[in-house]
């Protein structure tokens, strides 16, 4: 195995292996506060349905790279390949979701009770399980085209090391693309939006 093949092996090996230990445990925190009965607050639905997608693109995207990384290649067959990246493609659109989610619930938890969001604001903690459900089916159904893409043939177009990428015409591609990036850029403007308001109804707060 050459060095840079062992360099980038331990490198994907130390990455996986904090993320399952820190994943876990938070898990087993929230297990912990179930079992004594302890009350959990709005938010932490939402931190264990983040939890369970960032183990699943661990599991489906960090383990693949580790193995590839220490030099074993093409370890899974056609229908392995179509199923990691199935799995790996929803748990990192849900993990993206929920952090938006999560964002949103934050920025309406902290508005005043005289603002527009006053009304919306005492029922959101009412939707966030089905928020949560809606995501990952939303999720799901956005992505049951990805494993036609994938194949554990040589015949490819890009190569992750462990699996190929194959489009067969250019529209296909172009649509794919535009999907992933009008998902992550409509989540990552509500982010921001929601990251500003928070900041700017905090910073009033703060001169009043």
């Amino acid at each position: 195995m050459a060095s840079r093949d062992l360099v980038i092996g331990m490198i994907f090996s130390l990455q996986t292996v904090v993320g399952i230990l820190g994943n876990f445990s938070i898990l087993y925190f929230y297990l912990f506060l179930h079992l004594t009965g302890c009350k959990l607050r709005s938010t932490d639905l939402i931190l264990k349905n983040l939890t369970v997608a960032n183990l699943l693109v661990i599991f489906s995207k960090g383990v693949p790279q580790m193995m590839a990384g220490f030099g074993l290649k093409d370890f899974l067959n056609d229908f392995g390949c179509k199923f990691v990246f199935y799995v790996h493609r929803v748990g990192r659109d849900v993990s993206i979701g929920t952090t938006c989610l999560l964002s949103v619930f934050q920025a309406m938890t902290i508005s005043p009770l005289n603002s527009r969001w006053a009304e919306l604001k005492v029922k959101a903690h009412k939707y966030i399980a089905t928020s949560n459900i809606f995501c990952w089916i939303l999720n799901l159904m956005l992505n049951i085209s990805l494993p036609l893409y994938m194949t554990a043939n040589i015949t490819k177009k890009m190569d992750y090391g462990y699996c190929y990428t194959v489009f067969y015409c250019k529209i296909t591609e172009s649509l794919s693309l535009l999907l992933v990036l009008f998902h992550d850029g409509f989540c990552l403007v509500l982010m921001v939006w929601a990251s500003c308001s928070m900041v700017f109804k905090l910073h009033s707060h703060n001169k009043c």
